[in-house]
């Protein structure tokens, strides 16, 4: 039965998507003859509508349907008109559809750091090229290392991502930990946390030195899952167990702003040194649940 109730989930979730392809490629193919960026941020919008409307018919039949059990703690005073940058430590795909339902249409339009692999999902990824996600190569220490200019190329598309965020409200999520946790990754990366993945620096770092004097704050999330053993298609199934999301807000420390993380070892320094402390903060809490 519960088998049978993952693929209606899934026809679910590919009828809906079908469906707002319809405005999404229109609308995509009017942004790329739209000659200025004035006009284009005016198409934009209108796809940030679809994906919105596209977010919340999921939401809708997934709350009815699958009635995750989803415990939320969210801090006062949210709003759409606020740009927020959210970090959160990273479970199963299940994480994407929880972060919505506790944050749809409360704060603006997410953008994800994405696998640029991803790019190549049908519809899906037409529609984040043309929202303008930012999409991740993640090149090796090796890689880098033999040609340092691979470097620049994920620095690049964070930083397209801010110009963006200063054009209109965003919020911008980024699950820190790069990949989904699990123990083997845990032990073989050497990680400090027991619940947790060593968190990677750069990419937030470099939206906080560069966007953090125009953010509302940080949101700080944490995802708890009673199921040591979270899938995605447990979690369309409907056999899930119960979910709990909490949500602080963390004001930008001043200093966070006044310099360049890949620039300046001292900054660079004092980042890890606070996110690391953030990170062992976190896992305590999953630990004492």
């Amino acid at each position: 039965m519960s088998t049978l109730k993952g693929l209606v989930s899934v026809l679910l979730m590919v009828v809906i998507t079908l469906f707002w392809s319809v405005p999404l490629i229109f609308l995509t193919l009017l942004k790329v003859i739209t000659p200025t960026r004035a006009l284009r941020l005016v198409v934009l919008r209108g796809l940030n509508a679809v994906a919105l409307n596209w977010i919340g018919c999921n939401l809708w039949w997934m709350r009815h349907w699958l009635k995750p059990r989803l415990r939320v703690t969210l801090p006062e005073g949210l709003a759409p008109e606020q740009r927020w940058l959210v970090i959160s430590n990273h479970r199963s795909w299940t994480d994407i559809f929880m972060l919505l339902m506790a944050l749809h249409r409360k704060i603006p339009m997410p953008r994800f750091f994405l696998k640029h692999q991803l790019i190549w999902i049908p519809i899906v990824g037409l529609a984040w090229w043309a929202l303008e996600y930012p999409f991740m190569r993640r090149f090796s220490r090796e890689q880098i290392d033999r040609d340092p200019r691979l470097a620049q190329i994920d620095r690049q598309a964070t930083e397209r991502m801010c110009e963006r965020a200063r054009e209109m409200p965003l919020a911008i999520f980024n699950f820190v930990e790069g990949t989904r946790f699990t123990p083997a990754k845990r032990d073989a990366q050497n990680s400090p946390y027991q619940h947790l993945l060593r968190p990677k620096a750069g990419g937030i770092a470099q939206v906080l030195s560069q966007l953090g004097d125009q953010l509302d704050g940080i949101l700080d999330v944490t995802l708890r899952y009673d199921n040591p053993r979270p899938t995605f298609w447990g979690f369309l199934c409907g056999r899930e167990g119960a979910i709990s999301l909490e949500a602080r807000k963390l004001e930008v420390p001043a200093w966070m702003c006044t310099s360049n993380y890949h620039d300046d070892p001292l900054y660079k320094e004092r980042f890890h040194s606070w996110l690391n402390a953030l990170w062992q903060e976190k896992d305590q809490a999953l630990e004492s649940r």
